[in-house]
């Protein structure tokens, strides 16, 4: 892959802006940032997150399968089940310190962003 060094040439890295594009896409999807904000509070199981987030098991396997391919949670067996997990805790401080900032939102600059809900 273009711009990605691996590590033990087998399990690629991603570059500054790699990581920073996958972060955003993990948090442009309200299902999916929920999700990361529970699994900052710790590892939880499927159907306790399914039910937390009031989305159908279904869902939440497809986000938790995007959240995996973008190396932001990790999934641990536990006999026949899976816990999930964030990949790394400096998420859970990253995530932290995102929910902690106060923006200047201009609706002058974009005026269909509440209609596009895009910002």
């Amino acid at each position: 892959m273009a711009g990605v060094k691996t590590l033990d040439d087998a399990i690629p890295v991603a570059t500054r802006g790699q990581v920073l594009a996958r972060f955003g896409h993990a948090l442009s999807d309200p299902t999916r940032a929920r999700l990361l904000l529970a699994l900052r509070d710790g590892p939880a199981y499927p159907s306790d997150l399914a039910d937390e987030l009031g989305v159908s098991r279904q869902s939440l396997s497809n986000h938790l399968a995007c959240l995996r391919g973008c190396g932001l949670v990790v999934a641990v067996a536990e006999g026949r089940r899976s816990r999930y997990e964030l990949s790394d805790q400096r998420l859970a401080h990253a995530l932290g310190d995102l929910l902690g900032l106060v923006l200047a939102v201009d609706p002058t600059v974009c005026p269909q962003a509440e209609r596009d809900d895009c910002c």
